[in-house]
């Protein structure tokens, strides 16, 4: 399935299929919300949640019946997370910013994206609430609601807005980092700023709201779509070790360009080497 009138159709499928699922959530912000844990306190699921991804698969696979699926709540159901193939895969997260949403708190969204023999040839962000549709294509540029976007030209770390996620350092396993790292870019940037939602952040990225954006202990579905955005759009997404960004576990540096990246990976590696002095004497 690599012709490309093939690809416009799935494109404009998912999309339409996206902007219909989009009304769910949009409908939902204001009602009272059932939601449970996952076992983790700080990573809720709403029936909404399973709504949207039971109506986007649903749909896509009576479209497409050959194609697989990684989804956020069927991978909770089957306790698994399966392989990825070079088959034809849809990557989905039905209501990225969980927690968001169930606070009312306005940055939420759905995430959808196609890969091709492990490449993400589309991606789509939406969020129902400001009525943001971010998409791209891979090799066509990103873009907002049909305007073309693109990443901020800003070369210079001391100058970014960056963007993490504190609430991470609930997770003992990431805490030190979390700290040590956030302390290090509250003090060598323009700012830093925190919004719960990590496909939507990559895509303040490509559009050049922040920088650059940081991120650990998330998933397949929370980055596929945002990292074709933020390329299309004239970014780099990467590993925080400076390495290529393993999409089924990724560890994220987001930035505008690859300078900027360059100096979060070397700002981070510095953090490492100061605490290790700390600890020498």
């Amino acid at each position: 399935m690599a012709d490309e009138r093939e690809l416009d159709a799935c494109y404009e499928f998912a999309k339409k299929l996206v902007l219909d699922a989009g009304k769910v959530i949009a409908e939902a912000i204001d009602k009272d919300k059932i939601t449970e844990s996952k076992g983790i306190d700080w990573d809720l699921v709403t029936e909404y949640d399973r709504k949207v991804e039971d109506v986007l698969i649903k749909s896509l696979s009576n479209e497409y019946p050959t194609h697989k699926f990684i989804g956020e709540e069927t991978v909770a159901r089957e306790g698994r997370l399966p392989e990825l193939t070079d088959e034809p895969t849809w990557i989905i997260d039905p209501i990225d910013g969980t927690a968001n949403f169930v606070h009312r708190f306005p940055l939420t969204c759905i995430s959808v994206a196609l890969l091709l023999n492990k490449v993400t040839e589309i991606g789509i962000v939406y969020n129902p609430i400001s009525d943001q549709l971010f998409t791209a294509r891979r090799g066509r540029g990103a873009f907002l609601n049909g305007r073309a976007i693109a990443t901020s030209r800003v070369k210079d770390l001391i100058q970014a807005l960056v963007a993490m996620e504190p609430w991470i350092a609930k997770n003992e396993h990431y805490r030190a980092n979390v700290y040590r790292r956030m302390h290090a870019v509250i003090q060598g940037t323009h700012g830093i700023r925190s919004l719960g939602t990590a496909a939507l952040t990559l895509c303040y990225v490509a559009m050049g709201a922040v920088e650059a954006y940081h991120v650990e202990s998330v998933d397949s579905w929370d980055v596929a779509a945002g990292k074709l955005i933020i390329e299309e759009a004239g970014g780099v997404v990467i590993d925080t070790n400076g390495g290529k960004l393993d999409l089924m576990t990724p560890r994220v540096i987001a930035a505008c360009n690859k300078d900027m990246a360059d100096q979060l990976v070397q700002l981070f590696k510095d953090t490492i080497s100061i605490s290790l002095d700390e600890n020498l004497m």
